[in-house]
Order: C-alpha cells, then sequence, then structure tokens
C-alpha cells in the first residue's frame, strides 16, 4: 500500500474560515489596545500628579512621551512593515507595548514613566500600519475586506468609549498604575491569536532614512517642549527649546533634499486637498485629546467628581465613537465625503464654544454633556469622511504613503493639543483652552470650505 503525503497548507489555505477569524480579532485586539492607551489615562491625571508630585508640565510630557514617538515614528513606519515583514513588526509592537505597559505600572518617577511612554509610543507605531497590511494579506478580496476593516474599527474604536470608564474605575480600585497594568493581558491574548502562518505577508524592499527619520522625531519633541515650557512660563527654557527646534528643523530640512527615501512624501503635500484634509484631521486631534487632557483636570480637581464619575462623565463624547461611523460611512458612499466633514468640523466648533461657556458661567452638568455630545458627533463625522477624502484626493499609486501620512499628522494634533490646550488651561484657565481649540475648529472649517472641491473629493 502506498501512502502519499497530502501537501503542506500555505498560507492561502490557512487564510479561511476560523483561523482568518480569529486572525483578525487578534489584530483588532492590538489596535484596541493602543487606543485604549491614550484614552484610559486621561482621568488617572490628578491621581498620577500627586502620587509622583508633578506639575502640569510633567503631566503633559507623561502624555505626550507617548504620541511624540507614535506621530513622528509613523512616517516610515508603513516602510518598515513592508522591509521586515508586517506580522513581525506586527508581533514585536505588541510584545514591547506590552511590555513597556507592565514597566511603566511600577515606574518611581516620572522621567522614568516619561521614557516608558516614548517606548509604548514606539511599539504603537509599529502596531497600526503593519495591522492594516495584515488584514489586507489575510482578506484579498475587496468585499471581505471592507467588512473586516470594518469589524477592526468596531473593535478597536470601542477602546475610546471604554477608556475613560475603564480608566476611572482602575485609579478607584488600585490607583493610575493599574491603567498600565490592563494592557498586558490584552497584548497576551493579541499575540496568542495571530499567531501562526495565516497572517504571513510578503516582504518588499521598503527603505527607511533613519537618520531623517530620528531628526523628525527631534523636531516634533524640542517643539512640543518649547510649547510646554511656554505654559508654564519657564521663557529661558522656551528659548533653548526654540533654538534646537530650529537647528533640528533645518537639518531635517538639508537631510530631506538629499533623502532617497524621504520621510515626508512631497508629491501628497502638493494637493491642495490633501493639506486641507491633513489640517482637518490635525484639528480634530487636537480638538479630542487636548479636550481630553484638562477636562478631567477641571472636573476632578474643581469639580470633585472621583474617577469613575468623571469617567463616566464622558459617555456622551466616546459614544458617538462607536454609533455613528457606520452611519457616516453610508452618508459617505452616498453624498461624499465633504459635506460630513464640514458638518463634523462645525459640530466640533460648537460643542468646544458650548464646554467653553459652561466653564466661564459655571453652568451644571448637563450643559457639560450637550457639549461633549457635540463633540463626540463631531468627531465621529469628520474622521472616516477624511480617510476616503484624502485617500480620494491623492495622486495614483500613494494611497499606503497618505494613509501613513495622515495618521502621523493627527498624532501630530494630538501632541500639540495637550501641550497647547494644557499650557493655555494653566495659564489663563480651562474655559479659554476650549474656547482656542473651537476657534481651531472653525479655522479648519474655514479652510476645507474654501478649497476647491472639484475631483474625485467632492
Amino acid at each position: 500500500m502506498t501512502l502519499v503525503n497530502s501537501p503542506s497548507p500555505t498560507p492561502a489555505d490557512l487564510r479561511s474560515g476560523r483561523g482568518r477569524t480569529r486572525a483578525l480579532i487578534g489584530i483588532s485586539l492590538g489596535y484596541f489596545m493602543v487606543l485604549l492607551d491614550m484614552t484610559v489615562l486621561s482621568v488617572a491625571e490628578p491621581n498620577l500628579a500627586s502620587s509622583l508630585r508633578t506639575s502640569m508640565a510633567g503631566l503633559q510630557w507623561a502624555v505626550t512621551g507617548y504620541t511624540v514617538a507614535f506621530a513622528a515614528l509613523l512616517l516610515s513606519a508603513g516602510a518598515a512593515a513592508d522591509r521586515f515583514g508586517a506580522e513581525r513588526l506586527f508581533r514585536a509592537g505588541v510584545a514591547v507595548f506590552a511590555l513597556a505597559s507592565l514597566l511603566s505600572a511600577a515606574a518611581g518617577d516620572l522621567w522614568l514613566l516619561i521614557a516608558l511612554r516614548a517606548v509604548s509610543g514606539v511599539a504603537a507605531a509599529a502596531c497600526v500600519p503593519a495591522s492594516m497590511a495584515m488584514i489586507a494579506a489575510l482578506y484579498p478580496v475587496p468585499a471581505a475586506r471592507a467588512q473586516a476593516v470594518s469589524a477592526w474599527a468596531a473593535i478597536s474604536g470601542a477602546a475610546v468609549a471604554a477608556g475613560p470608564i475603564a480608566g476611572g474605575a482602575l485609579v478607584d480600585a488600585a490607583g493610575w498604575r493599574a491603567v498600565f497594568l490592563v494592557n498586558v493581558p490584552i497584548g497576551l491574548v493579541a499575540l496568542g491569536l495571530t499567531l501562526g502562518r495565516a497572517v504571513a505577508c510578503p516582504r518588499g524592499g521598503g527603505r527607511i532614512h533613519w537618520p531623517a527619520q530620528l531628526t523628525a522625531a527631534t523636531v516634533l519633541a524640542l517643539f512640543t517642549d518649547a510649547l510646554i515650557a511656554a505654559g508654564a512660563r519657564a521663557w529661558v527654557h522656551v528659548a533653548w527649546a526654540s533654538v534646537g527646534f530650529t537647528v533640528s528643523a533645518l537639518g531635517f530640512w538639508a537631510l530631506e533634499r538629499r533623502s532617497v527615501a524621504p520621510v515626508l512624501n512631497r508629491a501628497l503635500l502638493r494637493s491642495g486637498r490633501v493639506r486641507a484634509g491633513l489640517l482637518a484631521a490635525a484639528v480634530v486631534n487636537f480638538a479630542l485629546t487636548g479636550g481630553l487632557f484638562v477636562l478631567p483636570l477641571l472636573l476632578q480637581r474643581e469639580r470633585h467628581f472621583g474617577p469613575l464619575e468623571a469617567g463616566l462623565a464622558f459617555l456622551p463624547l466616546t459614544v458617538p465613537f462607536a454609533a455613528n461611523p457606520p452611519l457616516t460611512g453610508r452618508m459617505v458612499a452616498r453624498i461624499g465625503p465633504r459635506r460630513p466633514i464640514l458638518a463634523g468640523l462645525a459640530l466640533l466648533a460648537a460643542g468646544g464654544a458650548v464646554l467653553a461657556v459652561v466653564v466661564f458661567a459655571g453652568g451644571g452638568y448637563p450643559w457639560l454633556a450637550l457639549g461633549l455630545l457635540l463633540t463626540g458627533f463631531g468627531v465621529s463625522y469628520v474622521l472616516p469622511a477624511l480617510v476616503a477624502a484624502i485617500v480620494s484626493a491623492a495622486p495614483a499609486g500613494t494611497a499606503g504613503a497618505v494613509g501613513g501620512l495622515l495618521n502621523a499628522v493627527r498624532q501630530v494634533g494630538a501632541t500639540l493639543g495637550v501641550a497647547v490646550m494644557g499650557g493655555c488651561a494653566a495659564a489663563a484657565g480651562t474655559g479659554w483652552s476650549l474656547l482656542l481649540s473651537a476657534g481651531c475648529c472653525g479655522l479648519a472649517w474655514l479652510v476645507f470650505a474654501a478649497t476647491r472641491p472639484g475631483g474625485p473629493v467632492s
């Protein structure tokens, strides 16, 4: 009797059924962890500040240490995923993120925590573009891929809604260190679900110009440092940080001119519609992340909310993130992205104005909830529509690059939101920082509205 060896299963054979679904859940959990880390810390800020005896500036760096690294390295993370293999980069990012979170929970001083937050930002930058490449490999058929991306967005988007509530509960139970420990089991589950050949991705020839990439990170860090120091009125510090920023910016410009693999795709930035979309993306994250930084301090320090109570207070802001994107997707399919973007920016400006008036007038929580609800719907209208608008406006063959640039710009906006709104709150009061946010959203509305709507974006 002759035994016939059956052929070994190929990655394509493995990309079906339960194995593919399991891998998609693992990929989604990786991004869930990244987004959760950006929101779960918000209600822990007062407890962290008192525990580590830090100032407003130190608290700002505990948040922006993460977003600076995340933003700067997203610019080259797509090329890194191509070069090293998306599934390898994703697993490495998840593992490092979980480890850095574990060490953050044990940090004994502020500067160690900031350094570990920066490591977490590097790991997050590795996860996000790699996760999209893995989904593309798992679901090569466009219709199935669209459904998978929707599931990925829904699972990961739930992190934004869950973050403040989970953070409040954890701080109430065990203090600020607990908000980092929650990432460890999520990371381990994500790693377990993405093991195996089903998520194997081809390796390409992506090139990374590391000197320019590291200089870009330095530029953003020094600019953030100057803004935070200005909020603290440390003018000598501002002067030195500004000199460092100027020198590093000039160095970055010189490196980019000579680079065969530039960090910034200049062809993308020549499109006025792309520039207007990137400004809107930065402003949305400026308003959202800056608000999530200053409002918990207001609620807990001035209005005496407990951590869990403060987390629950943010439900009007966060619930629309999970509920509204499917509606926005249908709107974009029917009428295009332009009107949802303009409507969302208008809602964000109105939400910021309402919040500012409530703070100035000492209004009650129902009015605060109205401002948060307007802001939440504004964000959930703008962001899904912006992806469609910017990818459509990008030159042919640059969709992947523009996606990376869009995410990087959003994180730059988040960094500036914490630095600028935190500094404004410290210097002039929370009401003025929220009014500044409303003004930025209004300016972005004017720029986007003035941009010629012709071509594929209209």
